[in-house]
C-alpha cells in the first residue's frame, strides 16, 4: 500500500457544501459569537502545531492500521476521530443521524451498544489510497480530547468497576491480578473483576505490556489513536467544551438545525475531584512514571500538570 498524503507536511484546505471554507463560513455566519470561538480553535491548532515541530524530529507515513479510528461522513465532508471516553457514543450516534440519509432523527433514539457496531459507520480505513488522499485534503477533520488522567480514570471506572464488563473483566483483569497482586485469591484469578486502580497502574507501566503491543483504546494516548502530528485537525473539541464544541463543528459542517448533539449526564461523570481521590494511594514514583506515559496528551493538547500529583 503506497503512503498516503496526508504524511506530507501541507496543511489541508477545507471545502464547505458552497465550496466555502470553513473560516469564509464563519464569517457570513451570524449565528457565532465569531471571534471568541474562532480565535479559541486557532490557539488549539496552533499549540499542536508547535508541539508537534519540537517533539516529532521524524515524520512518519500513515498506515491503513492508523486510519481505522477516522470515522467518514461523505454527506457533509466530515472527518471524526473518535477517542474512547470522550464522549465517543454520542459523537458516533450523531454521525449515525448524519450518515443516516434520514433513517434516524434523534441521536439519543439510538441504543448506545448500536452506536459501536462497526459497520454503522464506515472508517476511512475502508477506503481506496486515491479516495484515502482525497478525504484527508478535503474533508473537515475533527478530535475531541480530555484531561489525560481524568478520562484514564474514568476507563478504569467503566471497564474494571461495572458488573456487565465480563469480557474485559476475564481477559485484561484476570491477567492485570496474576502479574500485580500477591497471593490472589483463586476467585479472583478466575473472575478479574475486582482489579484495583493501583494494580491498573503497575499493569499500565509494565515493560510486558508494552512489548505486547499497542494499549486497549479506553486508555490508548491520543496521539497514538489519532496522529495529530500528521493529520492536520482543523477542530479539536474539549470534553470540557464539549456542548460549545459540538455545536460549532454542526454548524461548520451545515448540519440540519434539527441535528443537535445530546446533552451529557452528569450523575455519573468522572471528575478532576474524583480523579484526585484515585491518586491518593498511588506513590510518587508511579504518580511520574504514568504522568511521563501521558506526557505527550498534556503538551499536544495543553493540559497543565493536576496539581493533586505529587511530582514537582
Amino acid at each position: 500500500l503506497s503512503p498516503f498524503s496526508a504524511s506530507e507536511d501541507v496543511r489541508p484546505t477545507w471545502q464547505g457544501k458552497a465550496g466555502r471554507s470553513p473560516l469564509q463560513a464563519l464569517y457570513e455566519s451570524d449565528q457565532f459569537e465569531q471571534s471568541s470561538l474562532q480565535a479559541v480553535h486557532q490557539q488549539r491548532r496552533e499549540m499542536l502545531s508547535n508541539v508537534c515541530s519540537r517533539y516529532t524530529r521524524k515524520r512518519r507515513l500513515l498506515q491503513p492500521e492508523d486510519l481505522r479510528h477516522l470515522v467518514v461522513d461523505d454527506t457533509h465532508g466530515l472527518l471524526y476521530c473518535y477517542v474512547p471516553k470522550v464522549a465517543c457514543t454520542n459523537w458516533k450516534r450523531v454521525m449515525m443521524v448524519l450518515t443516516g440519509q434520514g433513517k434516524y432523527q434523534d441521536p439519543l433514539e439510538i441504543p448506545a451498544h448500536e452506536a459501536h457496531v462497526p459497520s454503522n459507520l464506515r472508517t476511512l480505513a475502508e477506503y481506496s489510497v486515491p479516495e484515502i488522499n482525497s478525504r484527508l485534503r478535503s474533508y473537515l477533520k475533527f478530535v475531541f480530547v480530555r484531561e489525560p488522567l481524568e478520562r484514564l480514570v474514568s476507563a478504569y471506572r467503566n471497564k474494571f468497576t461495572l458488573s456487565y464488563n465480563t469480557a474485559f473483566h476475564k481477559y485484561y483483569g484476570t491477567k492485570i491480578i496474576r502479574r500485580h497482586r500477591r497471593e490472589p485469591s483463586e476467585r479472583a484469578l478466575e473472575r478479574g473483576d475486582d482489579v484495583r486502580f493501583e494494580e491498573f497502574v503497575y499493569y499500565l507501566l509494565d515493560p510486558r505490556t508494552q512489548q505486547e503491543g499497542p494499549f486497549n483504546e479506553h486508555w490508548e494516548r491520543v496521539h497514538s489513536l489519532c496522529h495529530p502530528c500528521i493529520i492536520h485537525y482543523d477542530v479539536v473539541g474539549k470534553y470540557e467544551t464539549l456542548a460549545e464544541d459540538a455545536n460549532y463543528i454542526l454548524q461548520l459542517i451545515g448540519a440540519d438545525t434539527s441535528v443537535k448533539f445530546p446533552a451529557s449526564s452528569k450523575t455519573t461523570r468522572t471528575t478532576d475531584d474524583m480523579t484526585a481521590k484515585f491518586f491518593q494511594d498511588i506513590s510518587p514514583f508511579y504518580q511520574r512514571r504514568l504522568f511521563n506515559l501521558y506526557k505527550m496528551d498534556y503538551l499536544l493538547f495543553n493540559y497543565s500538570i493536576p496539581s493533586y500529583l505529587r511530582i514537582r
